[in-house]
C-alpha cells in the first residue's frame, strides 16, 4: 500500500509530490531522464508527465485584467499623450497614434503575452529555451527593467510629497511666500506652483555637477515608497493582484470625477478646441509619425519582461488574443479619455490667467493714462481696454503684459512640469482646491504604483528563473532588490535629483527597451519560427492567427522598430543631449548641456542594457561556458511544456542508438557520443539532458 506525499514548501516555492521511498509501484526509487532541446522539446523517461505546482497563477480572470492594466495604462497616459497630441496636429495626431497601435503595438503585445502564457516562464526562461544563445535578451530586459524601476519609484516618492502637502486650505503653492510684507523674489519672477516645486519640494541645485546633500524629507518619502512597494510584491501576484483592484480601477473614478467638473468650467471648451482641432499639414511630418510609433511602444510597457511575466501566470488555454485586443483598446481610450479631462483642466486655467491678465493692464491703464484715472475695473469695457492697449504700445509698451489665450494653451508642458506645475495651479483656482489636490495625486500614486508593480513583477520573475535564487524565499529577494533601488536612488534625493531622472529617463529606457524588443521579435518570428508560434496561439485560443498577424509580425513591426532605433540614434548624435536646469535668480528653468561625465554615465547604461545580448551570445556560440549538461540529483525540476511541442510530456521508451532533434523529433544518429550530448550539424544547435532523481 502506498501513501500520497504530502504537499511540500521550499522557501516560498511549491515543490511537487515527490514517489514514495519504494517507488511507485513498490520498486525501485523512479529515475526521470530528461532530454531538453535548446528550443525546450521535452521528452521524459521513466516517469509521466510532471506538472509546475509552484508556478503562481491569476486567482481570476478579473485579476489578470486588472493586472495588465494597471501597468499599461500609467502616468505616460496622463502626462505624455496630452502633450503629444497638442504639439503635433491635435486630432490628426490620432492617427498616426492608431496606425502605429495597429501595426506595431499590438503584434509585440500579443508576441509578449503569448509566448509566456505558453512556456510559463519568465523573461529570461523563454529565451533561453527558445535557444541559449538569446538568452542575452532576457538578462538585457532586467539590466533595463532595474534602471526604469530606479527611477519610476522616485516619481511616486513626489506624489506622496504633494498628497501630504494637499491636505491644507489653502494649498501650499496657492500664494507665493511673503517675507517682510513682500513676495519671495524668486517665486514673484516665476510663479508659486513654479516656486513650491523647484524651491520647496526639490530644493533644486543650479547645476547637475552641483548636487548638495540628499534632502531628508525627500529621503523619507522615498523610503515610504519603497516600504509601500516591497509589501505590495513581496509574495508575486499572491499579494500584488489583491492590490490592483484599487490601483486599477481608482484612476478611472478620478478621471471621471475630473471630467465632469473640467467640461462644466469656464474656458474648458477652449482647452478642447485647441488640443484636438486636427492640423492635417502635420501628418507630412516624419517626426510625428515617429512620436506616435515611441509613445504607442512605451505606453503598453514592451519589451520590460513583465507583460510575459503576467502570460506566465494565466492557464494554458487562456484566450490571450481577446486580452490583447481588449487591453489594447482600453489603453487607447484612456489617453484619450485623460487628455480631455487634462485639457479641459488646462482650458480653464488658460481663461482664467488671461483674465487676471487682462485685470492687471487695466490697473496699468489706471495708473497711466489719466482718461482711465477715475474708473474702477468693471466699468472698463472692451473698446476702451483696445484704446487704453493702443495708448499704452504707443508710449511706454514694456509696462504690459501680454495677455494671448493661445499662448496660455501653448505653454502646457509634459512629465512633471504638467503635474507638478501646470496642473497645481489649474486646481489652486477650483473652488475646494485641496479636495480636488487631494484625489488627483492619489489618483497619480494609483497609476504609479500600478505601473511599478508591472515593473518589478518582471524583473523578479527573470531573478526568480535563475536557479540559485529559486532556494531562497522570495521575500528576502525581493527585500534585497527594493534595499538596492532605494540606496542607489538616493541620488534623486539630492538638489538635482530631477535632472538626474530626466538623463535616466533619456537614456536608460530609450534604445536599451526597443534593441530588446526588437530582438523578441526576431527571436519569436524567425528563431523559434512564426508558423510554430502561429500554431501555439491557435493551440491556446482556438483562433488561427490571420494575414495581419502574420505581416505584421514579419515585416511591418520589426521595420517600424528599426526606425525607431536609428531615429533615437540619430537624434542623440546630433542633438548634443541638454537638461533643465533651475535657476533662481531669473526664476526659470535654463537648458543646460550635460557634462562629459554624465554622458559617459548615460553611454554605460545604454551598454549596460544592450551588450548582454551579443555577449551571451558569444559564450554560448563558442561554447566558452558550459552549460550543454546540467545535472541535478535529488532535486525536482519543472519539465512541464514551457515551448511549443506537438505533444505534451511523454513517455518514451528511447533506444540506444536513438536521439532527440532539438525540434522533439527522433531519429538515429550514428555520431559519437563519448562527449556528451553533440550538436546536431544540421541545424546547429545541441541540446541538454536533466537527470531528476525522484527518491
Amino acid at each position: 500500500m502506498t501513501t500520497k506525499a504530502p504537499e511540500m514548501t521550499r522557501n516560498g516555492h511549491e515543490l511537487a509530490p515527490l514517489n514514495s521511498r519504494n517507488g511507485p509501484e513498490g520498486g525501485k526509487p523512479g529515475v526521470t531522464i530528461v532530454l531538453q532541446g535548446p528550443r525546450g522539446s521535452i521528452i521524459s523517461r521513466g516517469s509521466g508527465p510532471i506538472e509546475d505546482p509552484d508556478r503562481a497563477a491569476w486567482s481570476g480572470k478579473m485579476q489578470f485584467f486588472l493586472s495588465i492594466i494597471g501597468y499599461s495604462v500609467g502616468l505616460g497616459n496622463i502626462w505624455r499623450f496630452p502633450y503629444l497630441c497638442q504639439q503635433n496636429g491635435g486630432g490628426a495626431f490620432l492617427i498616426p497614434f492608431v496606425v502605429m497601435l495597429i501595426l506595431e503595438g499590438i503584434p509585440l503585445f500579443l508576441i509578449e503575452l503569448g509566448i509566456g502564457q505558453k512556456m510559463r516562464l519568465g523573461s529570461l526562461g523563454v529565451w533561453n529555451t527558445i535557444h541559449p544563445w538569446l538568452g542575452g535578451i532576457g538578462i538585457s530586459s532586467c539590466i533595463v527593467t532595474f534602471f526604469v524601476a530606479l527611477y519610476y519609484n522616485v516619481i511616486i516618492t513626489w506624489c506622496f510629497y504633494y498628497l501630504f502637502n494637499s491636505f491644507q486650505d489653502p494649498l501650499p503653492w496657492q500664494d507665493c511666500v511673503v517675507v517682510n510684507g513682500t513676495p519671495v523674489p524668486e517665486c514673484d519672477k516665476s510663479s508659486a506652483t513654479a516656486y513650491f516645486w523647484y524651491r520647496t519640494t526639490l530644493d533644486a541645485a543650479v547645476s547637475i555637477e552641483d548636487p548638495g546633500a540628499p534632502r531628508w524629507w525627500i529621503v523619507l518619502c522615498l523610503l515610504l515608497s519603497w516600504i509601500i512597494v516591497f509589501f505590495i510584491v513581496m509574495k508575486g501576484i499572491q499579494s500584488s493582484g489583491k492590490v490592483v483592484y484599487f490601483t486599477s480601477m481608482f484612476p478611472y473614478l478620478v478621471l471621471t470625477i475630473f471630467f465632469i467638473r473640467g467640461i462644466t468650467l469656464n474656458g474648458a471648451s477652449a482647452g478642447l478646441a485647441h488640443m484636438y482641432t486636427p492640423k492635417v499639414e502635420k501628418l507630412l511630418d516624419p517626426k510625428v509619425w515617429l512620436e506616435a510609433a515611441t509613445q504607442v511602444f512605451y505606453s503598453f510597457g514592451l519589451a520590460f519582461g513583465s507583460l510575459i511575466a503576467f502570460g506566465s501566470y494565466n492557464t494554458p488555454k487562456n484566450n490571450c488574443v481577446r486580452d490583447v485586443i481588449l487591453v489594447s483598446i482600453c489603453n487607447a481610450l484612456t489617453a484619450i479619455y485623460a487628455s480631455v479631462v487634462i485639457f479641459a483642466i488646462l482650458g480653464f486655467k488658460a481663461v482664467s490667467n488671461v483674465a487676471k491678465c487682462t485685470d492687471d493692464n487695466k490697473h496699468i491703464m489706471i495708473n497711466n493714462i489719466p482718461f482711465f484715472a477715475n474708473l474702477k475695473l468693471a466699468n472698463i469695457n472692451d473698446s476702451m481696454y483696445s484704446e487704453g492697449l493702443s495708448i499704452l504700445n504707443n508710449t511706454t509698451p514694456d509696462l504690459l503684459r501680454e495677455c494671448s489665450l493661445a499662448n496660455e494653451l501653448d505653454g502646457a508642458a509634459q512629465g512633471t512640469g504638467l503635474a507638478f506645475i501646470v496642473f497645481t495651479q489649474a486646481i489652486v483656482e477650483l473652488p475646494g482646491a485641496p479636495f480636488w489636490a487631494v484625489i488627483f495625486f492619489m489618483m497619480l500614486l494609483s497609476l504609479g504604483i500600478g505601473s511599478q508593480i508591472g515593473i518589478l513583477e518582471g524583473m523578479l520573475c527573470t531573478i526568480f528563473d535563475i536557479e540559485i535564487f529559486k532556494r531562497i524565499r522570495k521575500q528576502y529577494v525581493t527585500a534585497i532588490v527594493c534595499i538596492i533601488c532605494f540606496s542607489i536612488g538616493m541620488i534623486f534625493t539630492t538638489g538635482a535629483g530631477e535632472y538626474w531622472l530626466k538623463m535616466f529617463d533619456s537614456f536608460a529606457a530609450t534604445i536599451g527597451l526597443v534593441v530588446v524588443a526588437l530582438m523578441e521579435m526576431i527571436s519569436v518570428i524567425y528563431v523559434y519560427g512564426h508558423e510554430r508560434f502561429t500554431k501555439d496561439i491557435q493551440d491556446m485560443t482556438g483562433i488561427k492567427p490571420g494575414i495581419y498577424w502574420q505581416v505584421t509580425w514579419r515585416f511591418l513591426a520589426p521595420i517600424i522598430m528599426i526606425v525607431i532605433l536609428v531615429a533615437s540614434i540619430l537624434s542623440m548624435v546630433r542633438e548634443h543631449p541638454t537638461y533643465e536646469a533651475w535657476i533662481g535668480d531669473q526664476g526659470k528653468a535654463v537648458k543646460t548641456v550635460y557634462p562629459g561625465w554624465v554622458l559617459a554615465i548615460a553611454i554605460s547604461m545604454i551598454a549596460a542594457g544592450v551588450l548582454p545580448i551579443p555577449i551571451v551570445f558569444l559564450l554560448r556560440r563558442y561554447q566558452c561556458l558550459k552549460m550543454d549538461i546540467n545535472i541535478h540529483e535529488g532535486s525536482i525540476r519543472r519539465i512541464d511544456t514551457t515551448v511549443s511541442t506537438k505533444e505534451m510530456i511523454t513517455d518514451v521508451d528511447l533506444d540506444d542508438d536513438e536521439d532527440v532533434s532539438p525540434l522533439g523529433e527522433y531519429h538515429d544518429d550514428d555520431s559519437d557520443d563519448d562527449d556528451g550530448p553533440q550538436v546536431n550539424s544540421r541545424l546547429g544547435k545541441s541540446f541538454r539532458m536533466e537527470v531528476i532523481d525522484d527518491y
